[in-house]
């Protein structure tokens, strides 16, 4: 086996000053680590990852689980060459091995296969992806043996710079790659006698080069990509970095974005072309939007299944939900889980559904609540109409067959069933099934006092 990727993802990330663990936290839609996940298991097998957990082990693995990744424990956090030296009985069957960190979430799938390839080529012990970003602050510096050499000469940590050693521009970003044999050969070499009291994998640069081995360094093409995030601004900043990039990838696929800088796409949505989405929209999670569609300001979609030519207007929230061709929702519609609405539907201003099959063709235009309901197509629910699917214990079903007009601020009472091309007379409570084509009346008789607000005056 010639490569296995190991991600650093036990320390607790102090400066966050949150309960969470550090790498659970969310940028561009996704978790630190499933960002790094993900981009790893673009160059191995999933089976071949490793993520080294520690601080609240158990919601980290629950995290990432679902990929497919191997887990080694660190319990006790000592430093990254104490967690390198965890992995050991996992790992050093590999002929190599590239580590990255957890907290590290715009890496590419390319970076790493070029740090890779470049650590091949050269027959490197160990190979050091560096950067060169504006800001130096906090960061170790590469020095390398010449300007014009690959061979490195030292990594000097933050707290140890000098004077002269501050003016170098290359970074250690904590990403290398490893021959496995010189690196468990030498790995018990290393030390705590830094400012930290900590096992550096860094150190093993001095180490290995100590023993004659090769020790190189690789720039990023883009710096952004190895920042790190060690506060809620700079996870803020990435956030945003990672989508403008998601945006712009839906741009170049023929999506009209307007104001991309105003909208929140997570990386899993996928938006078909001649779909236009205006300002301040959300798109969340795994959401799919066909072609020919317009999603209005202000709507979020989280989850949801979009078809082509839909209208979305303003203030729309669709939460796991599908909404078929040619369909209008909004403004202001709320779709709650397992909603469909069906070809060519109307689901109109200050309309909920939840678990409902709603038909094509058919209109509910204001103010209704549609939840555990079967509505055929052709149907035209009018405002104010209320499906009572909870009796206090159930949910309780209502089924509306092609073609039923239910009347403005009629109340079904489930389980009920309306038969196909029957009229609900306006302001009815319908408590037992009704026949198709009938109507039904479910309202008190109206009675017509002449004269009483005369009379109820003079008796004041």
């Amino acid at each position: 086996m010639q490569f296995a990727i190991v991600i650093m993802a036990a320390g607790k990330g102090t400066r966050l000053k949150s309960k969470r663990p550090k790498v659970l936290h969310e940028v561009g839609g996704k978790s630190l680590i499933r960002q790094v996940v993900d981009a790893a298991a673009q160059i191995v097998p999933p089976e071949d990852v490793y993520v080294i957990v520690g601080h609240q082990a158990g919601m980290v693995q629950d995290a990432v689980a679902a990929q497919g990744v191997q887990f080694i424990e660190q319990t006790e956090q000592r430093g990254t060459g104490h967690a390198i030296q965890q992995a050991r009985t996992a790992v050093q069957g590999y002929e190599n091995v590239i580590v990255l960190s957890g907290d590290v979430p715009l890496i590419r799938p390319e970076t790493i296969r070029q740090i890779r390839d470049f650590h091949l080529e050269r027959k490197a012990a160990m190979t050091i992806l560096t950067a060169a970003p504006e800001n130096l602050q906090g960061y170790g510096r590469v020095i390398r043996k010449s300007s014009s050499s690959d061979e490195v000469r030292e990594i000097v940590e933050p707290k140890a710079l000098t004077p002269e050693g501050a003016k170098a521009r290359e970074i250690n970003s904590g990403i290398y790659a490893f021959s496995s044999k010189p690196l468990f050969a030498h790995i018990d070499s290393l030390g705590t006698e830094n400012a930290h009291g900590e096992y550096y994998l860094t150190d093993m640069a001095a180490i290995l080069q100590a023993a004659g081995e090769r020790v190189l360094a690789l720039e990023a093409e883009d710096a952004n990509e190895v920042l790190g995030a060690n506060t809620i601004a700079e996870m803020m900043a990435i956030d945003g970095k990672l989508r403008l990039m998601t945006a712009r990838r839906l741009m170049a696929e023929g999506v009209t974005i307007f104001r991309p800088e105003t909208t929140v796409i997570d990386a899993g949505v996928t938006v078909g072309p001649d779909t236009v989405i205006e300002p301040f929209v959300q798109l969340l999670g795994e959401t799919t939007i066909g072609q020919e569609c317009r999603i209005r300001s202000y709507s979020v979609l989280e989850h949801a299944t979009v078809g082509n030519r839909v209208v979305i207007r303003q203030g729309c929230v669709i939460t796991q939900s599908q909404i078929d061709d040619g369909a209008t929702l909004g403004p202001y519609a709320h779709l709650r889980p397992e909603s469909r609405i069906g070809e060519g539907a109307h689901v109109g201003n200050f309309v909920e559904t939840k678990k409902i099959l709603f038909g094509k063709g058919s209109k509910a235009g204001h103010l209704t609540y549609l939840g555990d309901a079967e509505i055929g197509a052709g149907v035209n629910v009018g405002a104010g109409v209320i499906t009572c699917n909870y009796d206090g214990v159930s949910k309780r079903k209502t089924v509306i067959g092609d073609q039923v007009f239910v009347g403005s601020d009629s109340t079904l009472v489930a389980p009920v069933t309306l038969g196909e091309g029957s009229y609900i007379a306006a302001g009815s409570c319908i408590t037992e099934d009704v026949p198709e084509g009938a109507l039904a009346l479910g309202r008190a008789r109206q009675t017509i006092k002449e004269g009483w607000v005369a009379e109820r005056k003079k008796k004041k």
